[in-house]
Formats: structure tokens, sequence, C-alpha cells
């Protein structure tokens, strides 16, 4: 009887913990840690404290910092690795300045190597082409152009097909 009363609570305590990790709040980055964590093209929302009026990023390749009212920000993961922002008030008192990390992507991704050419693959039920960072340039520009020919098609915005030959 002990045994399943312990079982039954560590059972509660798992679905509280889910519940918990699936709300929207659980979203945001806490403030007061040193290194905001973003998976590369992926976003966070991030609460500043005080009237944010400039944002400085260090590197703009590995990271974008979008200013939103109410002292939001957006942190989207733009290339790997690791730099900083600075958010300022109107005065140019730093408010905060805080790392940024960004890291590989979180979901089932298989990587094809063909000899030194490298292709991405999102495995989640089905494998689909997915750009990466360090996909090959045929690749990256094939699955690029496509990607732009079906939204251009899609939004009436010209190519209603491959041109007909004589």
């Amino acid at each position: 009887m002990r045994k399943e009363l312990l079982r039954r609570r560590a059972r509660v305590c798992l679905l509280v913990a889910a519940v918990v990790l699936a709300s929207p709040a659980a979203g945001l980055a806490d403030p007061t840690a040193d290194t905001i964590a973003v998976n590369v093209d992926q976003a966070k929302l991030v609460r500043l404290p005080g009237k944010v009026a400039t944002l400085v990023v260090g590197n703009p390749l590995i990271a974008d910092v979008t200013l939103q009212p109410g002292g939001m920000i957006v942190v989207t993961g733009k290339g790997y690795g690791a730099t900083n922002f600075i958010a300022l008030d109107r005065a140019g008192e730093i408010l905060v300045d805080r790392q940024i990390q960004v890291e590989g992507p979180s979901d089932r991704l298989v990587t094809v190597y063909r000899g030194i050419e490298r292709e991405s693959y999102s495995c989640v039920p089905l494998c689909q082409r997915r750009v990466t960072l360090g996909d090959s340039d045929t690749y990256f520009n094939n699955t690029m152009n496509q990607a732009g020919s079906l939204s251009a098609s899609a939004s009436g915005g010209g190519g209603a097909g491959p041109a007909k030959s004589n």
C-alpha cells in the first residue's frame, strides 16, 4: 500500500511538472539569469526591467533582439555561438547586459553526409528537408529556391509552373 501511495505521488509530481513546463510562462527566459539560451531558428521571450529605449547586439549574425511593447524582447537565434546584448534607457544608462548562447536545433534532425556535402532533414514524424547552417551550398540553395518558388506561387506572385519548352 505504501508503494502504491509513493507511485501515485510520483505520478502527480510528474503531471504537475509537465503542466508547468507546458505553460506559456515557461517560454519566458529568467531576466536575472546570466545567459539566455536559445536554439538556432527559434525565438524566446524575455521581460526586461525599466524603460528600454535602445538595444545593442554584439553580433547580429548570432542573435537578433527585438523590443516589443511593455518591456518585452524577442531573442531569435540566427547562428551558432555566443554574443551579448545591452539594453539602455533614454539617458544612456545600462539596464541589462546579458549573454546569449545560440545552440543547434532541438527537433529530430538527421544529417546526411555525401562525401563533403551535407544535408539536413527534420524527421517529425516524416523526414523533410530542413536547411541548417553548415549544409552544403548546393543543397542549401536548391532548397531555398524551391521554398521561394512555392511561396511566390502561393501568394500569386507569378510562377504558374515551369516554363513550357518547344
